[in-house]
């Protein structure tokens, strides 16, 4: 992803994934025209330009799935599922159920326990991560600072 690409497209928001594994990838990759719509770009947490953004790396780097906001806030884990769903008018339920006290943390343990066993999901699943995943969408450009 360079800012010199022809037809390239700046989204507002990122929704920042671990790109190596199947389920985060097949996931991500099915919720990506939802997701064009209200302005939020996907990319692997193992580019470049996240990497260096995020300033973190290795297993800090891979916990969890991250949403960069608007306002360059990063949001992190079960969270990110509430802050997109909150954003499409026919998901909105599912943030207005899992935001209430109890279900908001059963939520958040249960998105731990899938983040913990997602490579090994993934594998029993059979849903290996896609080849040349690091440049799923050419025609975007990564956010500046």
């Amino acid at each position: 992803m360079t800012n010199h690409e022809p037809n390239a497209k700046r989204f507002s928001q990122w929704v920042l994934y671990d790109n190596q594994c199947g389920f985060c990838s097949r996931w991500v990759r099915f919720w990506q025209p939802v997701l064009a719509k209200r302005d939020i770009g996907i990319a692997g947490l193992q580019e470049s330009w996240v990497i260096e953004r995020l300033g973190l790396t290795g297993d800090e780097l891979l916990h969890d799935i991250r949403l960069l906001t608007a306002e360059n806030a990063v949001i992190s884990g079960a969270d990110v599922y509430l802050q997109v769903t909150r954003q499409i008018w026919w998901a909105w339920p599912f943030y207005a159920v899992f935001s209430l006290p109890g279900l908001n943390q059963f939520m958040h343990l249960l998105y731990r326990w899938f983040a913990r066993h997602r490579h090994r999901i993934s594998h029993t699943c059979r849903l290996e991560a896609p080849s040349g995943h690091a440049s799923e969408q050419k025609n975007d450009v990564h956010p500046r600072r």
